[in-house]
């Protein structure tokens, strides 16, 4: 590649304490800070060139020419790596993801976190960690997440430069799996970007934000000590805290289907059988099985064997951010 391109890859995350809501739309402060896992093996990989010639950004997404919403959202991502990077040119944007997009599998989080490592990258610069972790929230919040590796902490503040993500424990700490159940590939119609700003319709919303710092700390304190029956309780009902406020906004926003509460049922069945599996999901009717490795070969066989899940995807805890050389 030229010496004004390059190529990053990052991982989507799934959250154990969520992100939903924002203090600042503009700036996707959250109203609370939130933990994650980064996903091995599942991988947004995008290419950024930055060449005078062009009169407009161009935005290509698994091989298919982008525009409208799509092109706009990421050419007004470089416009912000433009302005911190001094740059006026246009870019050339190719990102691939390997696993479905807009369906509840933070494939947003891992391609603005390619696209803003690849960016700087290809303009030779080197910022730390932490900025690039708050340019990144800017294209996608939960994309703050995806920058650094393994279980990761993202911050809620006031203020721009507060408001990033750092990683608690390296992704060997514990050795958890997100089974992914797959049960409906296609794009979400309201995307995370336009389900934020209507959270606070919702009369539980103020709840669900009170009792997030305590969360926060209890699912941090079961991650360090592996304690997986507590990490379970406040992943589950965390998930279900922000799906309730989901569902009483103001227009509702049903994410969940039949198959999701059929999953979601038989994970709590199969914890109580003695499995290390817990339930969690994001904007999108997938469900997210959180196991521990040696149970999770018994969860896959499981969940792949009801006829209402398409497949699943395994991932096992992923790296942060990187720039392929």
């Amino acid at each position: 590649m030229a010496l004004n391109s390059a190529t990053a890859i990052a991982h989507p995350n799934i959250a154990f304490i969520k992100y939903w809501g924002n203090s600042d739309d503009g700036l996707r402060l959250p109203v609370n800070s939130s933990i994650s896992m980064n996903l091995d093996g599942l991988s947004a990989k995008t290419s950024v060139e930055w060449d005078d010639d062009l009169t407009a950004d161009e935005f290509t997404l698994n091989n298919e020419i982008q525009s409208g919403d799509s092109l706009h959202r990421v050419s007004r991502h470089l416009d912000v790596l433009r302005g911190r990077l001094g740059r006026q040119s246009k870019a050339k944007v190719a990102s691939e993801n390997n696993f479905p997009t807009g369906a509840g599998i933070a494939s947003s989080a891992a391609a603005f976190a390619a696209l803003t490592a690849a960016g700087v990258a290809a303009a030779g610069k080197i910022l730390s960690e932490r900025e690039l972790s708050t340019i990144a929230r800017l294209g996608s919040g939960s994309a703050a997440r995806s920058i650094p590796a393994g279980f990761v902490e993202w911050y809620a503040a006031d203020s721009h430069e507060d408001s990033y993500a750092q990683s608690l424990f390296p992704p060997d700490h514990w050795n958890l799996v997100d089974v992914v159940a797959v049960i409906n590939k296609g794009h979400k119609a309201v995307g995370s970007s336009a389900g934020h700003p209507s959270a606070q319709s919702s009369p539980l919303q103020n709840a669900r934000v009170a009792g997030a710092e305590e969360r926060v700390t209890r699912v941090r304190g079961a991650i360090q000590e592996r304690n997986f029956n507590e990490l379970a309780t406040f992943v589950e009902l965390d998930s279900n805290l922000m799906h309730a406020v989901m569902m009483t906004s103001q227009p509702p926003l049903f994410y969940w289907e039949p198959a999701s509460l059929k999953i979601m049922s038989l994970i709590r069945e199969w914890r109580a059988e003695g499995l290390n599996v817990c339930y969690t999901l994001d904007a999108g009717a997938n469900v997210h099985c959180i196991c521990v490795r040696s149970d999770a070969p018994i969860v896959s066989s499981r969940l792949n064997s009801l006829s209402e899940v398409l497949t699943t995807l395994s991932a096992n805890v992923g790296g942060g951010a990187h720039v392929l050389p």
